[in-house]
């Protein structure tokens, strides 16, 4: 019996399950994992492009209607033998010593739920990278989302999430959010008094979004599920959650005030692409990168801070119910 049961979700992602089967083939404790892949109606199957590698994993491939990545987790989950329930997503890479590491952590901590950092890959494209940033630096909402450098808990997100099989029944697995049920399933474990934590150097390659449209539709949808979850889960929204929403509002305010009103409010304006440049450039070691980054970072905070004004208005304001954007073109 596998300790591991690796569950993918797959959309229309041919080629990006490839390159994460390929790095699966290359993990040191191989013989602990099987892999369970849920293709959730996809229009472009990955059955051909899969075939090459039953001989080297084991692995169980499942076809289902289109539900959305959590509802294709669960399916994964009832197919599952494993002790833990690894869940990644498709356009993620995996280091070859991933499951050595989580290995090797488990016992010392007795974690009934983890999960792992993302990171960027040498090969990403400059546009990949710059997201990436984005999305882990302290100073834009990787802060929010919880790390070794946070301002929230940790909550394991679904693209690097381990969870113990009784436990993921226990919780009833992925509610059928079509955004946050991550972070869903993460607050509920807490509510249940599970352990969790985050095991620092079990981290993947998470490529992410590949042009900054599909990135905006991303975090904007981020923004709406954090007003969702806060309904669901009571004291769950914290004062920091609200600062992507007073950039949103106030970093336009800042040019307007340092156009017409004072050169100050200018050069406070103009401080946040310096920063991000000088941080990105120092991390990322890139001047095309850290220049970009600062079109990926504007573009979270505003997209993740729009999501969620809006999200407020319609639903904490006006009292409407839970809805999601950009459902049928998120991965366009």
């Amino acid at each position: 019996m596998p300790r591991f049961s690796v569950i993918i979700p797959i959309y229309n992602r041919p080629d990006e399950i490839v390159e994460l089967l390929d790095s699966l083939t290359l993990q040191s404790h191989k013989s602990d994992i099987e892999v369970i892949l849920v293709e959730d109606g996809s229009e472009r199957p990955c059955e051909k492009e899969i075939q090459c590698y039953f001989k080297e994993l084991d692995i169980k491939y499942i076809v289902q209607e289109n539900g959305g990545p959590g509802l294709a987790r669960n399916r994964g989950a009832e197919e599952a033998n494993g002790e833990y329930l690894i869940f990644f997503d498709s356009d993620c890479i995996i280091p070859a010593d991933y499951f050595k590491i989580v290995n090797a952590h488990l016992p010392e901590n007795g974690l009934g739920m983890f999960g792992g950092p993302d990171k960027e890959h040498s090969f990403f494209t400059p546009i990949q990278k710059a997201i990436s940033y984005s999305m882990t630096s302290f100073l834009t909402t990787g802060g929010i989302r919880g790390g070794k450098e946070k301002m929230d808990r940790f909550y394991p997100r679904s693209f690097n999430m381990g969870i113990r099989r009784e436990i993921f029944k226990k919780l009833n697995g992925f509610s059928d959010m079509r955004f946050g049920e991550d972070l869903d399933l993460s607050m509920r474990a807490f509510e249940q008094d599970i352990s969790v934590g985050l095991i620092v150097k079990a981290s993947v390659y998470h490529k992410r979004r590949t042009n900054f449209n599909a990135f905006f539709k991303q975090v904007f949808n981020s923004g709406v599920a954090r007003i969702n979850l806060t309904l669901k889960h009571k004291n769950t929204l914290k004062p920091v959650h609200f600062l992507p929403a007073a950039f949103t509002i106030g970093y336009p305010l800042l040019l307007f005030a340092g156009l017409y009103l004072h050169s100050l409010f200018l050069y406070l304006f103009l401080a946040f692409p310096f920063i991000i440049f000088i941080e990105s450039l120092l991390k990322m070691k890139s001047i095309v990168v850290a220049l970009l980054s600062i079109i990926a970072s504007t573009i979270q905070l505003f997209g993740y801070g729009s999501g969620f004004i809006y999200a407020f208005w319609k639903r904490i304001v006006l009292k409407r119910g839970a809805f999601s954007s950009f459902v049928k073109n998120f991965y366009d």
